[in-house]
């Protein structure tokens, strides 16, 4: 039998380049040797969205569309609403006995989250609470492996001391996740931030249009120090460089141009020999060649919106069936198998 792969974003919005480099492109390449569960988690969207329930049925299609415009096969993979699948909100509360609130304070991207959206005081128990609902999810399909980033390893470690607690407990056979890191790292949000992030705007949607893409890009964070173009520049740290090494298709192009960049100088007209206009121009290029096919595979399926629902209704049934499977063996294995 295939090993199981559970992966997914929130519902918040249309989904973005990080996306892209961080899990999307990564998917597409693992659909066909393991069966994939890719969760829509809506539940979890509404724990910083709850005042807003309404946008969640857009946004998951426009998630699904991205999903689908990217190359994921609803044959190969099954597109599951988390809301959908009562399962995971029953093994949640089981598992909320068996992590302590200390855990989840000192959990590193958790306590990051929290700082990055300003909660203070007025902190949702339900978004303080997610990592356990994660867990949950993770668990409810017996995933065994999670395609995550670096900076979720603190999750993953939750989850997998969850499970080993409960199978320890209840003599339970929950599957224990390992994490599958991604090749390529956090990319960084055009404005030189840490993160891409929807609500801060730094980011590239996957479905910009060729003009807004080469906006963005030409809006970039660069190195702040080269003001004429001709000063010698830092590649480290600028993110037009780290989009470079994630999207352009000629790697000996890209070590040049970084030659060039750290050099500076000017040429024989007293130009830059590589300004960072430039580089910019180049990077706009290698972002619309990647998007392109995945702009027009996205503008035909959002034609057919019943097709796209009736993916997400049969990877549902295909993600409830499973986390109904799941459960009864975790039922049994707590002696609460009353019936």
């Amino acid at each position: 039998m295939k090993k199981t792969i559970l992966t997914g974003d929130r519902p918040t919005g249309r989904l973005h380049l990080g996306h892209y480099v961080g899990s999307l492109k990564n998917r597409v390449a693992l659909q066909n040797d393991y069966e994939t569960f890719i969760l829509l988690a809506d539940v979890q969207a509404l724990t910083d969205n709850f005042e807003t329930p309404e946008m969640l049925r857009d946004n998951i299609f426009q998630v699904a569309l991205d999903y689908l415009a990217v190359g994921l096969d609803p044959e190969k993979c099954a597109f599951v609403i988390q809301s959908q699948i009562p399962q995971i909100a029953e093994l949640t509360i089981f598992f909320m006995n068996l992590v302590s609130v200390s855990q989840v304070e000192r959990n590193p991207t958790v306590k990051s989250e929290i700082m990055q959206k300003g909660f203070g005081e007025t902190l949702p128990l339900g978004f303080f609470c997610y990592p356990v609902s994660q867990a949950a999810d993770i668990t409810a399909f017996g995933a065994h492996l999670v395609p995550v980033g670096a900076d979720q390893a603190p999750m993953i470690e939750l989850c997998r001391d969850i499970v080993l607690r409960f199978n320890r407990l209840y003599g339970g056979t929950l599957v224990l996740p390992e994490a599958m890191y991604a090749e390529f790292g956090r990319l960084p949000g055009t404005d030189g931030q840490a993160k891409m992030s929807k609500s801060i705007g730094n980011t590239i949607s996957l479905s910009d249009d060729e003009k807004t893409v080469n906006g963005k890009v030409m809006s970039m964070f660069t190195d702040p120090n080269r003001l004429t173009g001709k000063e010698p520049g830092n590649v480290e740290g600028n993110p037009v460089f780290t989009y470079l090494d994630a999207f352009h298709g000629d790697k000996a192009r890209v070590e040049e141009m970084k030659a060039l960049y750290r050099a500076g100088g000017e040429n024989e007209k007293g130009k830059p020999i590589l300004g960072d206009v430039a580089v910019k121009r180049e990077l706009a290029a290698a972002l619309n060649e990647v998007l392109g096919p995945i702009r027009e595979r996205r503008a035909e399926f959002e034609k057919s919106p019943d097709f796209v629902w009736d993916v997400l209704k049969s990877g549902t049934r295909r993600g409830l069936e499973r986390a109904e499977s799941v459960m009864e063996g975790a039922r049994q294995a707590m002696k609460i198998g009353y019936f």
